[in-house]
């Protein structure tokens, strides 16, 4: 299948050359912005669990078989609690948040069982499904802007960013005449320089829903933040802090991710030309193709657990106390499950990636990224059949480092 060639970024560090070396450091930049780092692709080709070692020397285990991540992602002695003093950090800025609680993807079980109760029935397929016209609707007086300013255009800022930006809002009740704000306060606490970065967003942030809950309280509307300060946080089932903490997870997850696998998702399009002519001539195709991209971009690269007690697993004991990292990049490129797994294929079964996690704590709003995915990116390559980049690939500029793929800006043109 037809792949331009294309190099972005250098490795940050060597893959070993044995599995006696120096661990490999965790994370690192992807030379190209859809294919894992080579020493991770080699760590996957020496055994499923490997240790590596984190930006302040501390040794964990990354998982990198996708039979081995799916037992452990369903194991409750892996902990998602980032408070637990072991638990991973991979970054400078995670270790400094360290103490502050992450609603959902940030608790364990009885706590996560009882949030996500609260929020399943806004993200089920009927629910989404209903939502559906509405994104189209958003996708569609998107494209007639872009259409009427004329190419060449920047798809990150004038469409990628703004769907589900605006689905998101008006799921929870946010305002979306606030999108500037939070999108600048999603991206200091997802690529902040450091912890005091990190903490004045949060801050910010806490600030903002603690006033629109109390607007909401003297004037309800319709969105799922008016229903949970209805019938959760005036029964007392969730304190003020919670919901505060709810609302940010549901914000900022619910655009940032999503907008980057509609951006970097184009962007794979228009380098692989054949996968694409496919799509056009059977867009029927479109949901098996939106599974593979989530399996071949895998952009958020790095899920974090703790072991709570001893684990055995793949012939090798993860110790209480050990950090352990799911490489998700390489998971879903493990060859056992995919064959061909560096190949762009709209035909392979691709349900069984871990792009959203696994377990309990797979991904709430997944149903919502896959509609909005489908949605995009079949109307904007079907309203402009001759899109093309306006500047040469190795010159579109992507987010820098960290586990969260992504794109600054994408020139485009037709």
């Amino acid at each position: 299948m037809t792949e331009a060639p294309l190099t972005h970024r250098p490795p940050t560090s060597q893959a070993p050359t044995s599995q006696h070396a120096d661990p490999v450091a965790f994370p690192q930049d992807r030379t190209c912005p859809y294919h894992p780092p080579t020493g991770y692709r080699q760590l996957r080709e020496e055994r499923p669990l490997s240790r590596i070692s984190l930006f302040d020397g501390r040794a964990v285990w990354v998982v990198t078989g996708h039979a081995a991540a799916r037992d452990l992602l369903s194991d409750q002695r892996l902990s998602s609690d980032r408070t637990r003093a072991a638990f991973p950090a991979t970054t400078e800025r995670l270790a400094a948040s360290r103490d502050r609680r992450v609603a959902l993807l940030g608790v364990d079980d009885p706590e996560h069982h009882v949030q996500r109760r609260m929020l399943v029935p806004s993200f089920t397929l009927r629910r989404i499904g209903a939502l559906r016209p509405r994104i189209q609707e958003t996708v569609d007086r998107l494209l007639d802007r872009m259409a009427e300013q004329g190419p060449p255009g920047e798809l990150v800022n004038d469409f990628a960013l703004p769907v589900p930006s605006t689905v998101i809002c008006a799921l929870l009740g946010v305002p979306y005449a606030d999108h500037d704000f939070f999108e600048a306060q999603s991206r200091r606490l997802l690529r902040g320089p450091g912890g005091a970065d990190v903490d004045a967003a949060r801050g910010e942030l806490d600030d903002y829903f603690g006033s629109l809950i109390d607007r909401k309280q003297a004037d309800p509307g319709d969105g799922l933040l008016d229903e949970l300060i209805h019938d959760q946080m005036r029964e007392g089932k969730v304190d003020r802090q919670e919901l505060i903490r709810l609302a940010t997870i549901l914000l900022v997850a619910g655009h940032e991710t999503t907008a980057n696998m509609i951006s970097l998702g184009t962007f794979t399009l228009l380098r692989h030309p054949e996968q694409l002519d496919e799509l056009r001539a059977d867009p029927g195709l479109m949901p098996a193709a939106v599974e593979e991209l989530l399996r071949f971009l895998s952009i958020a690269d790095g899920l974090l657990r703790v072991a709570t007690e001893d684990i055995e697993v793949a012939g090798t004991t993860i110790r209480a106390d050990d950090g352990v990292v799911f490489s998700t990049s390489v998971i879903n490129r493990d060859a056992g499950t995919f064959p061909d797994p560096d190949d762009l294929d709209w035909h392979r079964p691709a349900r069984h990636h871990v792009a959203f996690g696994f377990g309990i704590h797979q991904c709430l709003g997944q149903n919502l990224a896959r509609a909005e995915m489908e949605i995009a990116l079949l109307s904007l390559f079907d309203r402009f059949p001759g899109l093309r980049l306006a500047t040469p690939a190795d010159t579109v500029p992507f987010k820098p480092g960290d586990t969260i793929q992504g794109m600054l800006e994408l020139p485009v043109t037709w």
